[in-house]
């Protein structure tokens, strides 16, 4: 049982380590890529806000549950364990909020000029700005309730019935109030992912669409290659279709947990460890789709070579 709670431990370590690393160098590149004049478009403005929520989902739930995995220092405060899941849950929220605004605001961009949509493709991107905002507060608001469910393990309250999540429990109440604030927390999560899903099987067709009408061109030349817009748009598709994969994984293991009013110590972990997959995978599917990010990790590679070599000499 030592062996496998060690194992759980490392993977949650490295997810965490791995994870925080990925976003904050990928962070790091947009704002290199801000001040050196690239010009970014209106889904890397999203992207980053997307970047910032994935970080914050490990830095507030992976760091203290590998605290609370290996037994070092762990959070006694209830206000430490309150802020903790609070910031996670708001990350959580906007990471789900970012993905659904990345896929309707490319629907809308790839849609044709002759759908009902050919009006917002002037005027979306004007308002993405106060759609990242807009997540960022609903979800501060949805979200502001949960902590007063939370305490810290070491608290002085007189708690009877607690729910162990390993470095925080959360306090049992009534199964009614219980269900009705689970189905407001849910609401706008099943809105975004129902979003996502409707804006993804729409650039499936317009894609579909689009490659029947060429078809005759790629038949008499056959070097032509897809353009920007096409390939981006398969790109926020695999990162969409990814981030529903695990969210409905990670849905899954979220009512299995909810289901028990003390579930098992493997039970907490193996839910953490599904919902951190995708924070962890996002930044490197990111790298190894943007070409300005390519760029400039080469650069960095050949002046730090060529420093080397002077160096050297």
């Amino acid at each position: 049982m030592a062996s496998s709670f060690f194992i759980i431990g490392m993977i949650i370590l490295t997810q965490t380590v791995v994870g925080i690393l990925g976003n904050f160098s990928l962070l790091c590149s947009y704002l290199i890529l801000h001040f050196m004049g690239y010009r970014l478009w209106f889904t890397d403005l999203i992207l980053k806000h997307l970047i910032v929520a994935n970080f914050l989902v490990l830095l507030c739930k992976g760091v203290p549950q590998t605290m609370a995995v290996f037994g070092w220092k762990q959070i006694r405060s209830d206000v430490g364990c309150k802020l903790l899941f609070f910031l996670h849950r708001v990350g959580r929220g906007v990471s789900i909020s970012s993905i659904c605004l990345l896929s309707v605001f490319q629907a809308i961009t790839i849609s044709p000029w002759n759908s009902r949509w050919a009006a917002l493709k002037v005027t979306a991107p004007k308002y993405v700005v106060f759609s990242i905002f807009l997540c960022w507060i609903l979800q501060m608001l949805v979200n502001v309730i949960f902590p007063f469910h939370m305490t810290g393990k070491w608290s002085d309250k007189n708690i009877t019935e607690e729910k162990d999540f390993g470095y925080c429990s959360s306090i049992l109440t009534d199964k009614t109030e219980d269900a009705l604030y689970a189905a407001l927390l849910l609401f706008p999560d099943v809105l975004c992912v129902g979003l996502t899903l409707w804006a993804g099987s729409y650039m499936v067709f317009i894609l579909y669409r689009h490659k029947q009408q060429v078809q005759h061109i790629r038949r008499t030349d056959t070097s032509s290659r897809s353009s920007p817009e096409s390939r981006a748009t398969k790109f926020i598709l695999l990162l969409g279709s990814t981030f529903v994969y695990f969210y409905i994984l990670s849905s899954i293991f979220q009512v299995l947990l909810a289901l028990f009013d003390q579930p098992s110590r493997f039970l907490v972990d193996i839910t953490i460890i599904i919902a951190a997959c995708f924070p962890t995978v996002s930044p490197f599917l990111l790298m190894s789709h943007n070409s300005r990010v390519h760029r400039l990790y080469f650069a960095w590679i050949r002046n730090a070579k060529s420093s080397t070599i002077r160096r050297k000499v």
